[in-house]
C-alpha cells in the first residue's frame, strides 16, 4: 500500500500545467476583421466566424430571418420573412456564454432591486444557445458564433413537416457561413448562414419549387442589434408594447415640419413593371395621413 501512494504522488507530480486561455488577438491573429457594434472575425480557412462579446454588453434585440426562402407562399418559407424578435443577453459562465432571451412579458420597470428581482425569479426566461468561449481580453471575450449560424433557428425542418412537405433535417455537410453577409455596423451585426435540409416524401409544393425534391437550401439571416433605453416610464401595472415609427419634428411648435428621421421605405430592386409602380404609388398614400399629422 505504501508503494502505490508513492508511484500515484510522483505521477501527480509531474502532470503537465495547464495551458493558459489565449488572448482574443493571439486567437484571432491572421483572420478577417469587421469592426462594428460587435467586432466579428473571420476564419476562412476552417469557414467559422467569431464575435467578440464586451463584458458589459447588455441587453440586445435578436432577430432571425429568411434572407433566401423557398418560392411557395403556401409553404410559408419566403425570402425576406421574419422570424422571433427577441431581448436578449449573454450570460458568461465559466467556458460558456449563454444567449439567454429575456421574458418581456413580465418585467419589473423598477429603481427597487428587490423588485427586479422578485419578477426574475418567478418567470422563467429561455437559453437560445451555449456558445463556447474560446479567448478573453481585460474588456472582452470571444465566442464561436458557427455552430448557433448553422443550426435550425428559423424551423425550416419542423415548417415543411407541419405543411405536410416531406421529412427533412439540416444537413451540416452541405451548410457553410455565408460570407458576404457577415457585415457589422455602428448599431448592429449581422451574420448569414447557408443551409441545407435533406430528406424523403416531398409534398406536391415542394417539388414544384425546388431542383432537387431531397435538398432544399434556404439561407437563415441573424441580427444582433443596439438596444437604447429612454427615460422611465409611468405608467400602469400592465404596459403593452407595439413597434411603430417614432416621428419628431424639426420644429416642435410648427404646424408643418420635416421629421427628424424621416421614414424611408426602400423597394426591393428586383421587383418588375407595373407591379413596381404599383407599390410606389400606394405607398405613397401614406403621405395624406403624415400631412394632416403636421409632418412635410
Amino acid at each position: 500500500m505504501r508503494r502505490f501512494v508513492l508511484l500515484v504522488s510522483i505521477c501527480l507530480f509531474y502532470l503537465p500545467a495547464a495551458t493558459a486561455a489565449p488572448t482574443v488577438s493571439e486567437f484571432v491573429d491572421g483572420f478577417e476583421s469587421r469592426s462594428g457594434f460587435l467586432n466579428l472575425y473571420i476564419d476562412h480557412d476552417a469557414g467559422r466566424v467569431y464575435v467578440a462579446i464586451p463584458n458589459d454588453l447588455g441587453e440586445l434585440i435578436f432577430q432571425n430571418s429568411l434572407a433566401r426562402g423557398i418560392g411557395s407562399n403556401d409553404i410559408g418559407l419566403d425570402r425576406g420573412r421574419l422570424g422571433d424578435t427577441q431581448l436578449v443577453g449573454f450570460v458568461r459562465i465559466g467556458d460558456k456564454a449563454l444567449l439567454q432571451a429575456k421574458n418581456t412579458d413580465y418585467r419589473a420597470d423598477s429603481d427597487n432591486f428587490l423588485e427586479q428581482q422578485a419578477v426574475t425569479e418567478a418567470f422563467a426566461t429561455s437559453v437560445l444557445w451555449s456558445f463556447k468561449v474560446v479567448a478573453t481580453s481585460d474588456s472582452a471575450y470571444l465566442i464561436d458564433y458557427t455552430p448557433f449560424l448553422l443550426s435550425d433557428s428559423y424551423d425550416v425542418a419542423a415548417t415543411l413537416k407541419q405543411r405536410e412537405q416531406g421529412d427533412f433535417k439540416l444537413a451540416e455537410d452541405r451548410s457553410a457561413i455565408y460570407m458576404p453577409m457577415i457585415k457589422s455596423f455602428p448599431k448592429n451585426s449581422e451574420l448569414e448562414g447557408l443551409l441545407t435540409y435533406t430528406g424523403k416524401g416531398a409534398g406536391s409544393e415542394l417539388r414544384r419549387v425546388t431542383p432537387d425534391k431531397s435538398a432544399v437550401t434556404v439561407h437563415v439571416h441573424h441580427s444582433l442589434d443596439y438596444v437604447d433605453y429612454a427615460a422611465p416610464i409611468e405608467a400602469d401595472l400592465v404596459q403593452r408594447s407595439i413597434r411603430r415609427h417614432r416621428l419628431e419634428k424639426q420644429d416642435p411648435s410648427a404646424a408643418m415640419s420635416p421629421a427628424v428621421e424621416p421614414i424611408v421605405y426602400y423597394l426591393d430592386p428586383g421587383v418588375p413593371e407595373p407591379i413596381r409602380s404599383a407599390l410606389v404609388d400606394g405607398a405613397s398614400w401614406w403621405n395624406q395621413a403624415f400631412t394632416a399629422a403636421g409632418f412635410e
